[in-house]
């Protein structure tokens, strides 16, 4: 009787030891828009891989990508509510609830890589990441979409005049919509979920995104010209929900920030080693591809300063002037 007694209790002291292993097991949904195969995914996919080693199996990542998990906005809401853990998305779309984040959506803020890198690694990115965290969200570094380009199905663009008329999509914000309506085109906000299909129903004419994205979401199969304006850089960040965060132990914390600073590095060597690959794939897919000469690249930077001016009052000099201090630094 004793032997069948402590026969059971063994039994039940395994099952609960089981169950509590099991319960120790936290899995994070990590959402994006891009297809699989994009850069970002890609980063995505290496963030998994090192916090389920690094934390020895106690965290799990599972990817979203394609905008499995619905658009951007819908990705920002469940991540206030803590339905989903963590995201990638462009830093601009969280100027809905911190005005200042629209600063990185600024046409030709930055050169190129290295002052993006400089800015959104330093104090800067690391201060405005930190203005999140109010609205139920924490910003633990950036991966990168890179810089945007101009499609569309109707004609060639080697002059500004090129784009007035056309009906572009843009990221569902001010300044976007702004820019567009300053080169006499007309904007169209549209989630990025719905932009392929947009373009298939001729509902806009084209779009902007960097290479990697129009590759990823197959709008060569939609778009004929391609022309190489990069117009805008964008810094895409990486975040969780802070219902989440504040649930996980310090040592998982370090996991998953260790995790974000590794993957970020690789992914935006990714990126950057992927770009001149994709553009010749775009040309073998029959997009025609065309580069405005520098008159006219001056010209789409004298069209942009009035949208710069206007959201510098709204986004607050503080902010810009930060952020200028910072690429004045990488300048010098």
């Amino acid at each position: 009787m004793k032997r069948l007694f402590l026969k059971t209790l063994a039994a039940a002291v395994a099952v609960a030891c089981m169950g509590a292993a099991h319960a120790q097991t936290r899995t994070i949904k990590f959402a994006n828009q891009n297809a699989k195969g994009h850069p970002i995914v890609m980063g995505m996919e290496r963030f998994a891989e090192l916090v389920e080693k690094n934390s020895g199996g106690k965290l799990k990542v599972n990817v979203f990508p394609g905008g499995a998990l619905g658009s951007d906005q819908a990705n920002v809401s469940a991540l206030q509510g803590g339905t989903l853990e963590m995201a990638s998305m462009n830093s601009g779309i969280f100027a809905s609830l911190v005005k200042d984040f629209e600063v990185y959506d600024f046409p030709f803020l930055f050169g190129n890589p290295r002052e993006a890198d400089a800015v959104v690694d330093g104090p800067f990115g690391k201060a405005l990441h930190a203005k999140l965290e109010e609205k139920g969200i924490v910003g633990l570094g950036y991966y990168e979409l890179g810089f945007r380009n101009i499609t569309n199905s109707k004609r060639p663009i080697t002059k500004v005049e090129d784009i007035a008329g056309l009906k572009l999509r843009v990221i569902p914000n001010a300044i976007n919509v702004d820019w567009v309506k300053a080169l006499d085109a007309n904007p169209t906000p549209l989630p990025f979920p719905e932009l392929y299909a947009a373009l298939e129903q001729k509902a806009v004419d084209g779009q902007e995104n960097p290479v990697a994205t129009i590759r990823g979401a197959k709008l060569f199969e939609v778009q004929k010209h391609l022309a190489l304006t990069n117009h805008q850089y964008n810094p895409q960040s990486v975040v969780i929900s802070r219902k989440f965060w504040d649930t996980l132990a310090a040592d998982e914390k370090k996991v998953i920030a260790d995790a974000v600073a590794e993957s970020s590095r690789y992914q935006r060597e990714q990126s950057r080693s992927a770009a001149a690959g994709i553009l010749e794939e775009l040309k073998k897919n029959g997009m025609q591809v065309t580069e405005l000469p520098p008159a006219e690249v001056a010209k789409l930077r004298d069209r942009m300063k009035p949208v710069i001016a206007k959201h510098s009052a709204s986004v607050g000099e503080a902010t810009v002037k930060a952020v200028m201090a910072e690429l004045d630094k990488v300048r010098r």
